[in-house]
């Protein structure tokens, strides 16, 4: 007499929210070369990774093919190629990226389309609360990002950690590094705080792109905005981890309010 429950879907929206974060806990469901499987709605035991193929076809690009250009982001493309891939991409086809695209073109669309979402990646519901985080400092800080972070719509929380986990990758390479055979390997001189700078706008949006004021920052709010995201950058990993004592603590509401999901979270671990 057990419930059946397949899909976020069929749950309750107070118990949905407690299990999208309880998912996060797995190290599991942050590895990106997991297999997908078929198309399904959203599963309780995977989630399934939801992350616009348009961002990850273009952070996996230029992972392969940009961490050693000097200047990445910053450096001008061709405005033609750019429109070109973003009509191929909205149109719904299945764009490829290899070597023949432009380390620079890819960026560019990258930039665009975390620009022009209708929704900033991190809503703007939140935008105030992500900046007062700027003047916090040590733990606090952290574990106010975290809780935040967990208030991400399940698409919006995915696609920020896979261009986070990006990211930190391109400042790795930022400074130049040598080869076993003794050659200079360039940096591509965009630290974390380079990167930062550049797509902090893009991602923390207190208006949206085209309405008025929406590029005028002040320069408190700039300052912070880079500020927020450098620590996101720096602590991804750990910031996108439940610990323990939650996973605990939500496991006790849950107990109280549905424990017929509990006794199938159980029986699929």
């Amino acid at each position: 007499g057990a419930m059946s429950v397949d899909s976020i879907t069929d749950l309750s929206d107070n118990a949905s929210k407690l299990l999208e974060a309880l998912q996060l806990s797995h190290p599991h469901e942050l590895d990106p070369h997991r297999s997908r499987g078929k198309k399904k709605p959203l599963s309780l035991n995977p989630i399934t990774w939801q992350v616009p193929r348009i961002v990850d076809r273009c952070c996996t690009h230029l992972e392969t093919h940009g961490l050693q250009t000097v200047g990445i982001f910053r450096v001008g493309s061709s405005k033609k190629r750019v429109q070109q891939l973003r009509e191929e991409f909205d149109r719904g086809l299945d764009v490829f990226l290899d070597e023949n695209q432009s380390v620079h073109d890819v960026a560019a669309l990258l930039k665009e389309f975390l620009r022009d979402m209708p929704n900033s990646l991190i809503p703007r519901e939140l935008y105030g609360a992500f900046l007062s985080t700027a003047t916090m400092e040590g733990p606090a800080q952290l574990d106010t990002l975290q809780l935040l972070l967990f208030l991400l719509p399940p698409c919006h929380s995915d696609t920020l950690l896979r261009l986070l986990r990006f990211l930190a990758e391109v400042a790795q390479h930022a400074e130049s590094s040598w080869d076993p055979e003794g050659r200079q390997i360039p940096g591509n001189k965009m630290t974390v705080s380079n990167l930062a700078t550049v797509f902090g706008p893009n991602i923390l949006q207190k208006e949206k792109p085209g309405e008025k004021d929406a590029s005028a920052l002040n320069f408190e709010d700039s300052a912070a905005i880079i500020l927020v995201l450098q620590k996101l950058i720096e602590h991804h990993h750990s910031l996108f981890m439940v610990s323990p004592e939650m996973q605990c603590d939500v496991l006790r509401r849950l107990f109280q309010t549905d424990p017929d999901v509990i006794e199938y979270l159980l029986r699929r671990k």
